[in-house]
């Protein structure tokens, strides 16, 4: 499997941002592999993991826990390319936001993107995969001010989040994280991303011109989002939700969704994927994300993710990502 890549884009103002904290950009761009004048190719793909372990070591040279959130003060709508006109111009938050995951693959493959509404909120959760064991908080921080900047863009002043929550521990000093943010902050939590009013996502987009919409749409027909059937981003949801309680089966999938076992294959069949596919593509999802946090001992992951013995998982998570648990936790780290 390729590894992800990201696009140049992501880092508008690093150098300027890097020379201003006294630490040499240039030096650290060359030192994870990339090419300084290629900044200027804001469309130019690198892999994302080279982005952030670039981000780490400017955080740590700089001694800036929160140089992630000063470089997103530098970042514009615009950083999106085309994809950001197209956004700009839907009629509402929760149409932008949809866009936004819809073609996340056109300016950083490494981030997911995914919304839960219940109870009358709507949690944005958001989770970066480099492809490769290593610190990610200085880019999951990054992504999480981005679509915050996003949202604040679209619905303005008026708008406020009800949170904002992060897996990795609170920084020494979270004074940047409270002026950007202005809302209630976890850290340690669950997931990192937004929490917002569901009501606030159907809240007139305040940029929007109706009369514009259909000059856009070219914009979208030269990104080629990949159709994949709705039916089938479910099954993964319910996937993710029903693997840790042990009764993850199509047969439960499908009575979730109100649909027979045979619907659920054949829905899967159009994006070529099979039921066991998908479970175990979301198996190695969760548990690269669960050992790379800290929050679960192995043994828990273990059980979480439905495997008989630590010893099973730990066997499995060898043959899927080349070492062992213990190993990618350590790396990770840092």
């Amino acid at each position: 499997m390729s590894k992800p890549l990201a696009r140049y884009a992501a880092l508008p103002g690093y150098v300027e941002l890097g020379r201003s904290l006294s630490i040499d950009p240039v030096q650290l761009l060359r030192s994870v592999g990339l090419d300084p004048a290629g900044l200027e190719i804001q469309d130019r793909w690198v892999p994302a993991a080279a982005v952030a372990r670039l981000l780490e070591l400017s955080a740590a040279a700089s001694g800036r826990q929160d140089f992630a959130l000063r470089l997103a003060e530098r970042r514009r709508l615009s950083t999106l390319g085309p994809l950001s006109v197209s956004i700009r111009e839907e009629p509402d938050a929760r149409s932008a936001l949809r866009m936004l995951i819809r073609y996340q693959h056109t300016y950083n493959e490494s981030l997911r993107i995914r919304v839960t509404e219940r109870d009358g909120l709507s949690a944005i959760a958001l989770h970066v995969e480099p492809g490769e064991p290593m610190p990610v908080r200085q880019s999951v921080e990054l992504a999480t001010a981005v679509t915050h900047q996003l949202l604040h863009y679209l619905l303005g002043d008026r708008w406020q989040p009800v949170s904002v929550c992060f897996e990795h521990g609170r920084p020494d000093d979270d004074s940047t994280h409270r002026r950007i943010f202005d809302a209630p902050l976890t850290f340690g939590g669950d997931y990192s991303g937004i929490v917002t009013y569901t009501s606030d996502l159907d809240q007139v987009n305040r940029l929007s011109d109706p009369l514009l919409r259909n000059y856009t749409q070219p914009f979208l027909d030269g990104l080629a989002a990949p159709e994949e059937p709705t039916l089938t981003i479910r099954v993964r949801e319910l996937v993710e939700l029903l693997l840790p309680t042990g009764r993850c089966s199509v047969e439960q999938v499908a009575r979730s969704l109100g649909v027979d076992r045979r619907t659920v294959h054949r829905h899967l069949a159009k994006s070529n994927l099979t039921f066991t596919g998908v479970v175990d593509a979301t198996r190695a999802e969760l548990a690269g994300r669960m050992v790379t946090g800290r929050r679960h001992t192995f043994t828990e992951i273990s059980e979480m993710l439905a495997f008989s013995a630590p010893s099973s998982f730990s066997r499995w998570f060898h043959q899927q990502f080349g070492m062992s648990p213990r190993e990618w936790r350590k790396r990770s780290e840092g």
